[in-house]
């Protein structure tokens, strides 16, 4: 008596990760993303270890957490995934304002940002 499961949003090959509410612009996190995008989930690790900008260890732990879904839910070859997608949305924007001179206002806007990650083994191409 209970509830069918919802279908799956990827396909049977694939594996996905979300992350929202990330302390960071849309235009600065997808150039992360594009640093990523259709690379060997290997290769794309190696990458974001290395790499200086602060946002690449926020990106690191979605990646991860996406060939972990890989392997432990849909049971999928590690030494196969590569990066299909990594794609950046617009999260929340926390509007603060700081005083200026003559009474103005100078506006400071803090945005956030959402990511998906999907990985899919090499072998299909589906």
């Amino acid at each position: 008596m209970s509830k069918k499961s919802a279908p799956r949003r990827v396909g049977e090959t694939e594996a996905r990760a979300f992350s929202r509410s990330i302390r960071v612009s849309p235009r600065k996190l997808n150039l992360m993303a594009q640093l990523i995008r259709g690379k060997s989930a290997e290769a794309a690790l190696a990458e974001l270890t290395f790499n200086k900008r602060r946002i690449a260890l926020e990106v690191k732990t979605v990646l991860e957490s996406a060939i972990a879904n890989a392997e432990n839910n849909h049971q999928l070859d590690v030494d196969q995934l590569f990066v299909a997608q990594a794609y950046v949305g617009k999260s929340i924007v926390m509007k603060r304002w700081s005083p200026r001179a003559r009474g103005r206002v100078g506006h400071i806007v803090k945005p956030f940002s959402n990511l998906t990650i999907i990985v899919r083994e090499k072998g299909e191409t589906a």
